[in-house]
Parts: C-alpha cells; sequence; structure tokens
C-alpha cells in the first residue's frame, strides 16, 4: 500500500536537488586526496574497476536502502525506523540502530569541523601570498605552527561550524536547498577550472596514467581498500542520505537518483584526480602523500607555480565547499529527530546541537597541540603505568574517534539499514517505495539489499578491525 506520509520539515522541490544534497554529503574531504591517492597506490586502472564494481554492489545498495526508509517514513532516521518497524509487526527497538548512527554523524562532524576549518585558514594564507616560493621544508613548518596553535584552530572550528549551523538552522527550503543550489555549482565550476590549468602544466598525460595505468599485479592488493571506500566515499551509514531521502519527492525515481549520485560521486572524484596530480608533478613530488597531500605538497606546487596564488584561492574555496556540504549533512539527521520529539524550535535544537559538537571538536582541536604532551596513569594488574596520549603508536583523542567512527560505527549503520530494508520492511513496502515496473530489476535491487551488501559490509568491518 502507497504511502501518502508528509515531512514536517518540508520538501526539496525536485529530485535533482535532492542528487545536489546526496552528492554534497558524498563529496567531502576524502574525495579530494583520498580517492586519487588510493587509485595511484592499489593500481590504477584496476582499483577504478573494482571501485566501481563496489560501489554497484555495496555502497548503491546501502544508499537505495537509506534512502527508501527516509522517503517511506518521512521523518528523521530514529523514528522512521520506529514507525516502519511497528507497521511491518517488528519490535520498535530496530530505531535504536538508527540513533547510534545519528550519534555517529556528530561525532564525526566534532573532528570533520576541525579539519574543515583548516581549508578555511589556508583560503587567507594563500590569498595573502604566504606560501610563495617557499621551500618544502618551510611549508611542513608552516603546517606545523597551524596545528601547534590551539587558539588559531579554535577560531576556525569555531567559524566553520557556525557556517554549517547556520545553514541547518533555517530550514530545509530557505537553508538546505538554496545553499546546495549555490554550492555544487560553485563547486563543479572550481573543480573544472583546476582541471583546465592543469592541462596546462605539461605534465597532464603523466596524472592520467598515474591514475588509470592498469597493473593486474595490484589487483587483489586493492580489493579491500576498494571496497572500504566504496561504501564510505557515498556517505551512508549515519542517516544523513536518510533524512534527505526523507524530503524527497514521492514521483521521483528511486533507483535512477540513486544511480546518478553515485556516478556522480565518482565522476567527481576522478576529475579531482585528474586536476591534481599534474600540479603535484610540475612540482617534482611525491603524489603519494595521503593527508600531507593537500596542506603540504600542494601549497609548495601551488606557492611555486605561474599563477599559482589564485589557483590555490580557487583549490582550498573547493575543499572548503566540500567539507561544508558533508558537514550540514552530519548535523541535519539529530536536529531533524528533536525538532519531531521536542517543542524547541529549529533554530534553538541547532544551536545546541552545534554547541555540543564544537566542544568535543575542542579535544582534536587539542590533541595536536596541549594534549599532545599529555600524560595518563592506567592500572594494569595493580599497578599504575604512565602513557603519553599518541606515544608508542597509540591513538590521540582525535585518533580514538576516528577509529570508532569511521571502522565500527559506520560499517554497523550501513548493515542496519541494508538489512532493515531488506528484511523487516517487506517486499511489498519495499516494491511499492521503488516503483520499478521491471520485476528483474527488483529482483535484482532486493538481493543486493538482502545478500550482496550485507556480505560485503561485513567482510569490510571484518577487515578494518583486523587491521
Amino acid at each position: 500500500m502507497s504511502t501518502d506520509k508528509v515531512s514536517v520539515h518540508g520538501s526539496w522541490a525536485s529530485r535533482w536537488v535532492f542528487i545536489f544534497a546526496a552528492t554534497g554529503s558524498a563529496v567531502g574531504l576524502g574525495s579530494i586526496w583520498k580517492f586519487p591517492y588510493m587509485v595511484g597506490v592499489y593500481g590504477g586502472g584496476a582499483f577504478v574497476l573494482m571501485f566501481l564494481a563496489c560501489i554497484a554492489l555495496i555502497g548503491a545498495p546501502v544508499m537505495l536502502a537509506e534512502t527508501l526508509i527516509g522517503r517511506r517514513a518521512r521523518q528523521s532516521p530514529a523514528n522512521a525506523l520506529k514507525v516502519l518497524a511497528v507497521e511491518a509487526g517488528h519490535s520498535a527497538k530496530w530505531s535504536w540502530g538508527a540513533f547510534a548512527g545519528m550519534i555517529t554523524a556528530l561525532l564525526i562532524l566534532s573532528f570533520y569541523s576541525v579539519v574543515g576549518g583548516w581549508s578555511l585558514d589556508y583560503i587567507i594564507d594563500m590569498g595573502r601570498g604566504d606560501f610563495q616560493g617557499v621551500t618544502p621544508d618551510q611549508v611542513g613548518a608552516y603546517f606545523g605552527d597551524v596545528i601547534s596553535d590551539p587558539w588559531r584552530l579554535t577560531l576556525w572550528h569555531t567559524i566553520f561550524m557556525l557556517l554549517s549551523a547556520v545553514v541547518i538552522a533555517r530550514g530545509v527550503v530557505a537553508g538546505l536547498e538554496r545553499s546546495l543550489r549555490i554550492m555544487m555549482p560553485l563547486l563543479f565550476v572550481m573543480i573544472l577550472v583546476l582541471l583546465g590549468y592543469s592541462m596546462t602544466t605539461g605534465h597532464f598525460m603523466e596524472g592520467v596514467h598515474f591514475m588509470f595505468d592498469f597493473q593486474p599485479e595490484k589487483v587483489m592488493d586493492g580489493l579491500l581498500p576498494a571496497m572500504g571506500h566504496a561504501f564510505f566515499s557515498l556517505s551512508v551509514g549515519v542517516g544523513s542520505i536518510m533524512i534527505y531521502g526523507a524530503y524527497m519527492p514521492k514521483s521521483a525515481s528511486l533507483t535512477k537518483t540513486v544511480v546518478g549520485v553515485a556516478l556522480l560521486d565518482t565522476f567527481v572524484s576522478l576529475l579531482a584526480g585528474l586536476a591534481l596530480f599534474p600540479i603535484v608533478f610540475a612540482a617534482g613530488l611525491n603524489p603519494s602523500e595521503g593527508p600531507g597531500l593537500m596542506f603540504v605538497s600542494l601549497p609548495f606546487a601551488f606557492g611555486n607555480m605561474a599563477f599559482g596564488q589564485f589557483m590555490g584561492v580557487v583549490f582550498f574555496l573547493l575543499v572548503a565547499i566540500a567539507a561544508w556540504s558533508s558537514a550540514i549533512s552530519l548535523l541535519e539527521p539529530m536536529v531533524a529527530y528533536l525538532v519531531e520529539r521536542t517543542r524547541l524550535s529549529r533554530a534553538w535544537v541547532t544551536f545546541w546541537l552545534a554547541f555540543t559538537c564544537w566542544f568535543v571538536g575542542l579535544g582534536t582541536v587539542f590533541s595536536f597541540n596541549i594534549w599532545k604532551q599529555a600524560k595518563f596513569f592506567v592500572n594494569e594488574g595493580g599497578m599504575f603505568h604512565l602513557y603519553q596520549w599518541g606515544a608508542t603508536g597509540g591513538l590521540d583523542f582525535f585518533g580514538v574517534i576516528d577509529f570508532f567512527t569511521s571502522r565500527i560505527m559506520l560499517p554497523l549503520g550501513g548493515l542496519c539499514f541494508v538489512v532493515f530494508a531488506g528484511w523487516v520492511m517487506g517486499r511489498e513496502a519495499v516494491r511499492d517505495e521503488l516503483s520499478l515496473r521491471s520485476p528483474v530489476l527488483f529482483t535484482l535491487s532486493l538481493f543486493l539489499m538482502r545478500y550482496v551488501a550485507p556480505i560485503g559490509i561485513l567482510v569490510v568491518f571484518a577487515a578494518q578491525l583486523w587491521k
């Protein structure tokens, strides 16, 4: 039976707005540096093919599950699972899985805001010409000075969190939709500007070969990384896509929309690699730098190239917008839940949640400076031993939060949502929401949600913990 539920928060004007919103949620800091880096390390074209296959078999089915749950219930993730579980004759306790996902989103936002603040800082620094004519050692020392200053990090962390909160507080139409209509086209324009610039460096084909040359011997080496990144790259497992799905028009095709988002996210990641690696090669740098690629290698490259100061500003604007669009998607699920469950205004709920994330984020800020030398006692077998944050390979506050959210909670959240859609909701509810004319396509979609995606997630989860 069809559902005619209406979200109390509003709805997107069209499916294209949902595509913009979901792509904005998916395209974050990882798409700008992590995907291109992994392509180069794990076999170029071989990794790309495996990644696309894993997107189709794992990432897209989980995104489809989240979206159809959200649109079916038209509520926040926790309330959505509760209502749909009861309607299907199952326990309302399924809502706890979604609630854990929303908490995970806030924890991710707490440190995401700190890193997003770095990009805002670098926009100013690049625009002032601080990186003009610098050496690699000078750029490394500059980045060290940035993260070692708790007041500086706190300032930019605060500004980034405020920018995210302002969008959410204004609501679905006035805040989310209006901002995404500006942010996402601007993000694509800036990627294309950088791509055009990289073609003038004389190293564009070197970047193409680095990303796409097929290395068969690395196929198995990159299989698990491809599975993991395919799952995480679509921003599934925390309820962000689910709440965006709750605002999606009933007339829009779920399967076509989800496929469109998956393809667009992959396309942006590929464009980012094609835009950045020629610039890195032109500066004579190592492209396999991981996180250092963004805040050390690229500032040096821009600081020693023609028009590099302007293009560096464009790049860090791109990074900031990508981070911003992802950050607002992390805050929205819990805001929507508390608005539904309390009589508080959306603005007031947003303020307190943003403040909570900001406060927790101070732990990440201090992980790079004040707490870097912090020592603490641990009782082991009746003996107290003195330890230091991050010493001898241990994790600091930032490392603990990152490990807990990305390697444990995200896979479990995705598993919860895809199992719920595949097994708990019931075939008819899923069939009605998907509205697929072809029985073959419906059977294939259900098979992916019931069997392939859960098994893939369990493999990724086990591999992450084993690592």
